[in-house]
This record gives C-alpha cells, sequence and structure tokens, in this order.
C-alpha cells in the first residue's frame, strides 16, 4: 500500500456489513463500503479496497480492475469533473454506489498574448510522429503482471523541479497542451531509478521528436510511468525491474533546451501528477 497520503486524503474506514435491499436491487452505499486511501483530487491516485464479494467495479460506467484481495486503484486527470461515482456489482446482483467529491486545484497559467500556439509543423514530424504515438499507446495498452501499483512510489532522482505538473500556457488566448508530468533538472548522465516495480513496456532508443530516448514502465492494474529524453536506456522490452533500480540517465534528447528528466504518471487516460504520488521530494544534490 502506498504509505505516503497526499493532500485531502480520504481515511481508511472499517468495511460494514453490506446489509441491504434485496438483490437484484440498488442502493446508494453507506459510507465506508468501500475502503480508500489517496489523493481524492485533481491529478491523484487512490488504491481502495472493494466491498466483500464485489464481481464488478466501475469508474463512471467504466470497468476497473480489481486484485484477488480485493483491492484496486483509481486515478482522476488534471482536468477530472467534481465528481466521480464508484460503483461495486455484488455477487448477490446488488449494486452499491459512492460519489466521490474530487477536490478542485489552481493550477500555474502564463499568458503569452503575441505569440501563436504551434509554429508551423516540418514534414518530417508529421511523417514519423503518427508511428511514434501509435508505440506509445501500444506500450500503455500491454497488460502486464506487475505489482509496483501497491508500493510506496520513490522519486526516481531529487533535483531542481524546472516544471510543475499541470501548468499551461495560452498562445494568443488559445491555450496549449498543459504540461503532462513533473520536469526535474539535473546534469547529462545523472542516474535514474526505478520509482516502483514494473516491467519494460517501451524502450525507444532512437530519439522520438519530441519525447527523445523514452523509456516506460508499467506498475499494473493500467498505471504506468514514462521517462523522456533520456542519454540512455539501461534495461529492455519485457524486463522486470525493481523499485530503487537504475534503468537510465538524464539526458536532453528529443524536444528539450537543456537536460532533465521528464516524468510522467498515467492511469487509462488520467494523467496523474507524481508530486501527489511520490511525496515532496527529499533534500537531493
Amino acid at each position: 500500500m502506498i504509505a505516503r497520503l497526499w493532500g485531502a486524503a480520504l481515511a481508511l474506514v472499517p468495511l460494514a456489513a453490506l446489509a441491504g435491499p434485496p438483490p437484484g436491487t440498488q442502493a446508494t452505499a453507506p459510507y465506508g463500503a468501500f475502503r480508500l486511501q489517496g489523493s481524492l483530487i485533481q491529478g491523484g491516485m487512490t488504491i481502495g479496497i472493494a466491498p466483500p464479494d464485489t464481481a464488478q467495479l466501475s469508474l463512471d460506467g467504466t470497468a476497473v480492475r480489481v486484485a484477488p484481495d480485493g483491492r484496486f486503484l483509481i486515478a482522476f486527470d488534471r482536468d477530472a469533473a467534481a465528481t466521480a461515482t464508484l460503483a461495486a456489482r455484488l455477487t448477490n446482483g446488488n449494486e452499491v454506489r459512492e460519489t466521490l467529491a474530487i477536490a478542485p486545484r489552481a493550477w500555474n497559467i502564463s499568458r503569452l498574448p503575441t505569440l501563436p500556439k504551434y509554429p508551423v509543423p516540418r514534414p518530417e514530424f508529421e511523417r514519423v510522429r503518427p508511428g511514434e504515438l501509435a508505440r506509445i499507446e501500444a506500450a500503455r495498452a500491454m497488460r502486464t503482471d506487475a505489482q509496483g501499483w501497491r508500493q510506496m512510489f520513490q522519486w526516481p532522482l531529487t533535483g531542481r523541479i524546472s516544471t510543475l505538473f499541470g501548468s499551461q500556457r495560452i498562445y494568443a488566448g488559445e491555450p496549449g497542451a498543459y504540461h503532462s508530468g513533473i520536469d526535474i533538472a539535473r546534469p547529462a548522465g545523472t542516474v535514474v531509478l526505478a520509482p516502483a516495480d514494473g516491467v519494460v513496456v517501451l524502450a525507444a532508443d532512437h530519439p522520438f521528436t519530441l519525447e527523445g530516448n523514452l523509456l516506460m514502465i508499467d506498475h499494473g492494474m493500467g498505471l504506468n510511468s514514462a521517462f523522456m529524453h533520456l542519454s540512455r536506456i539501461d534495461v529492455a522490452v519485457g524486463q522486470h525491474v525493481k523499485r530503487g533500480q537504475p534503468i537510465g540517465a538524464v539526458g536532453r534528447t528529443g524536444r528539450a533546451t537543456g537536460p532533465h528528466l521528464h516524468w510522467g504518471l498515467k492511469w487509462r487516460d488520467a494523467r496523474i501528477d507524481p508530486l501527489l504520488v511520490a511525496g515532496p521530494m527529499p533534500p537531493g544534490e
């Protein structure tokens, strides 16, 4: 289980005895039908325990995987709505529901009223980018036996955070894409460590146009890490890695103005703030 809790957290509540309506009916779950621990906040992640005898779990109507011990993982995108509905269909046909309040956050927004949103794309970028995106999506779709999602995540390295998750620029009134991870400025060659156990699902040491040398690790249950702009990658696709294991080194490959690590976390389609998952960065060099 994740030991560090972030922001406004929902405390652990003992599972209640789910006495309720006759089989096949629907009811609002009493508080405590789900045990949740984590961040009910935009960009946050939560690990929970489903009610006993859960046959199927869903978040806003989309199925959520449940481990054999009843634990599950859910997360909320940077732009998540104010509420989400967690629903469990029990083996006796009953359904229990809980409405989760997702706390909003204030984001670092920069307004650049005289600059256009995008430069004119080069023909080479337009030619190769679709294939790069297809490889990234295929890697994210892979299911592995990784159990890192259960662990307390650590920072892959320490250093100056140069760009926060969720920051965004507005170009002449038109919003650009928000920053999907954390940028940590360190000299090229600084060793990068695995933040949690996982399985390597992409190791692109032929630089992608934007991400450069891109490494992706699946932590299980739909949660994955992406490490961008690496100078080298020290692991291979299919390899199991352990929390704290060296996996590569900081670089400035791809679209980068200086050497740094971009660490992104994603659960299904929801991008997650690594600062909420790994907690405050410990002192470093």
